[in-house]
């Protein structure tokens, strides 16, 4: 067998396996999807019925009258924005710093901003309620913002590793040319960091979007709730009703999958070279 053919073979396998995987992880999505638009007659059938019989798109509206569905999804937007954009200003100059700059306790800093990833947030869940209840954060989204302007200890390790791949002589040309240190970053470093850059504000917008703990543990008012508090309240009260229940699930998916199917090569290429050097 020649080398061609083997390359062949293996590619072939490859893609198959590839295939059998991507078929194994989208199952779960076409069921919630197709849940959603079937009548209730149909839902535990067996075997199940993959195409509903008709469309029930009546689900979906249904939905949104049970519960402040709009209300709930402008507070997850405004909560899920801003905590982005938090983080997309502050992890990259923070991960420029480490990665770049020179100045004491910077390794030491790093170490403990590395360490701090290892500690389980159920840990620190406490101490952070108590400190946001004395500022008086509790009951409002601030919790859920503010901390992500001050940098997040797992994007600015990324970021980090993106920015050592960078040859230091873009930087030294620039300082020769007699830009300054924050010149250098916005107009030299961030046009090539825009691969790792996107990857930590589409992280963040997963995090953010369906996070279920942070707005349970700080929202105490139901105006201010976000989608995954409306879902979960939604199944207190509407429990047996798993065709409304899978077109709110839906609701809450369809973005993030949009959002990744037009910004995957990005994506990928940012998580790609932020392990380019270590």
């Amino acid at each position: 067998m020649n080398q061609k053919l083997k390359s062949r073979l293996a590619s072939v396998s490859a893609h198959a396996v590839l295939l059998l995987a991507s078929v194994f992880f989208i199952t779960p999505f076409i069921w919630l999807v197709s849940t959603s638009l079937k009548p209730s007659t149909q839902i535990f059938t067996w075997p199940p019925e993959w195409i509903p019989k008709p469309f029930t798109w009546k689900n979906y509206s249904d939905a949104m009258v049970y519960i402040p569905f709009f209300t709930y999804l402008k507070n997850t937007v405004v909560i899920t924005v801003l905590s982005t954009a938090g983080a997309v200003l502050s992890c990259p100059l923070i991960a420029y710093s480490f990665a770049k700059l020179r100045w004491n306790g910077k390794k030491a800093l790093f170490a403990l901003t590395v360490a701090v990833m290892m500690i389980p947030g159920q840990v620190t869940m406490i101490p952070l309620f108590v400190l946001f209840n004395k500022l008086g954060w509790v009951g409002t989204p601030l919790p859920l913002i503010v901390p992500l302007f001050f940098g997040a200890p797992f994007f600015i390790f990324l970021l980090r590793q993106f920015f050592l791949g960078l040859p230091d002589e873009l930087l030294d040309a620039a300082r020769i040319d007699g830009a300054h240190e924050f010149t250098i970053y916005w107009k030299v470093i961030l046009p090539l960091a825009k691969p790792a850059v996107l990857s930590v504000a589409l992280f963040q917008f997963m995090n953010s979007w369906t996070d279920f703990i942070g707005p349970l543990l700080y929202l105490t008012n139901e105006a201010s709730y976000t989608m995954s508090l409306g879902l979960q309240q939604f199944q207190n009260q509407k429990g047996s009703e798993w065709g409304l229940m899978m077109a709110v699930a839906t609701m809450m998916t369809v973005p993030v999958v949009i959002l990744f199917f037009f910004t995957q090569k990005k994506f990928i290429q940012g998580i790609t070279f932020s392990g380019i050097k270590g």
